[in-house]
C-alpha cells in the first residue's frame, strides 16, 4: 500500500519544482523529503527522480504518480473535511496565514478569541504576502488566508475558493504638518501634484497599488523612500521626507508633526478571509471565520 506522506513529499516535489522547494513548503528538511521518494521508490519499484543540471527532474512514472498523488491528497481532505463535520468538534490543527499588517493588527485579537473559545484547537500563525497566502491556501498548504483587495485594483481569486468579507479599510493621505495643504479636513490626490512620495517595496502589492492609484489621478510617481513597515513611512513623512497613503489598520500611533488627512474618493481594501471551498464544511474554518468576524468590528469604518 502506498504511503500517505510520502505521496505527499512527491506531490509537493512536482509542485515546487525541487526538493529544497518542497520541504520549505511542507517544514521539513530535504534530507527528510529524499527519504521519503526514496522509500516511496522501494514501494513502487520505479525510479522517480533524475539528475539534471544541478537539480532533479520527475521521470514519467513519477509524473503518473503525482497526478494521482494530487487526487488522493483532494479525497482524503475531503474525508477528513466530512468527519469533522459529522462531529461538529473545534478541534485538531488550523494554519493562518496573513499579511503583515493584518498579521499584526487583526490576528492577535483573532488567536485569542479562538484560543479562549476552542482550546483544544493547534494554531499556527504564518506572514505572507496575499498572492503567495492564495497560491497556498489553493495547494493546500494554508488552510486560511487573511488578505486584502484594492477595489481599484482586485486581485484574482482562482475557482475553488471561498472568501468572506471581513471589513473595508480605508487609506488615507499622511502629509507633514508644514505641509501647505495639511490644514484640509480632505483633500483630492490631483492636489497632491509634484510630490515626492513614500511606499513600499517596488514588487508588493501596496507599491503597485500606489503607482496605478497615483498615475489614475494624474500624477506621476516620484518615490523617493521605498520602505515596507507602515511605522518606518510615518517616521520618514514626520521627518518632512515626502507624503504617503497609508491604510488605517496599518497606521497605529501617528507621530507628532504628522496630519492624517482623508481622500475624495476613498481609497479602499477590502479584508477577505479565504478558504478551500471544499473546507467549508470543517467545523474549525467556520469557527476561524467567525472569530475574525468578532474581531473586525473594531476595524469598520465610521
Amino acid at each position: 500500500m502506498l504511503d500517505l506522506n510520502r505521496l505527499k513529499a512527491l506531490h509537493a516535489v512536482s509542485v515546487y519544482g525541487s526538493v529544497g522547494a518542497a520541504a520549505d513548503a511542507l517544514m521539513v528538511t530535504p534530507s527528510a523529503v529524499s527519504q521519503q521518494l526514496a522509500k516511496l521508490e522501494r514501494e513502487t519499484g520505479a525510479t522517480l527522480l533524475e539528475r539534471s543540471g544541478r537539480g532533479v527532474r520527475l521521470t514519467d512514472a513519477a509524473g503518473l504518480l503525482a497526478d494521482h498523488a494530487e487526487r488522493i491528497l483532494a479525497l482524503v481532505e475531503t474525508a477528513e473535511a466530512d468527519f469533522e463535520a459529522l462531529r461538529g468538534e473545534v478541534v485538531g490543527r488550523l494554519s493562518i496565514g496573513a499579511f503583515p499588517t493584518a498579521a499584526r493588527g487583526l490576528l492577535p485579537a483573532a488567536l485569542v478569541h479562538l484560543r479562549e473559545h476552542h482550546p483544544d484547537l493547534r494554531l499556527q500563525l504564518l506572514e505572507r504576502d496575499p498572492e503567495r497566502q492564495i497560491r497556498e491556501v489553493a495547494r493546500g498548504e494554508l488552510d486560511l488566508a487573511v488578505i486584502q483587495d484594492w477595489t481599484n485594483r482586485p486581485i484574482a481569486i482562482p475557482e475553488g475558493l471561498s472568501r468572506a468579507m471581513l471589513f473595508d479599510d480605508i487609506a488615507d493621505a499622511i502629509l507633514p504638518g508644514t505641509h501647505p495643504l495639511a490644514a484640509r479636513p480632505e483633500i483630492n490626490l490631483a492636489e497632491l501634484s509634484g510630490e515626492q512620495w513614500i511606499s513600499s517595496s517596488p514588487g508588493t502589492i501596496c507599491h503597485d497599488w500606489l503607482v496605478y492609484t497615483l498615475r489614475a489621478a494624474g500624477l506621476e510617481p516620484d518615490i523617493t523612500c521605498m520602505v515596507d513597515e507602515y511605522p518606518t513611512q510615518l517616521a520618514l513623512v514626520a521627518a518632512g521626507q515626502g507624503c504617503a497613503i497609508i491604510p488605517r489598520l496599518g497606521r497605529d500611533s501617528v507621530p507628532a508633526g504628522v496630519r492624517v488627512i482623508p481622500i475624495l474618493p476613498r481609497p479602499t481594501r477590502k479584508i477577505y478571509a479565504l478558504w478551500r471551498s471544499d473546507a467549508t464544511r470543517r467545523p474549525v474554518i467556520r469557527a476561524a471565520v467567525d472569530a475574525l468576524k468578532a474581531v473586525s468590528v473594531l476595524h469598520q469604518p465610521v
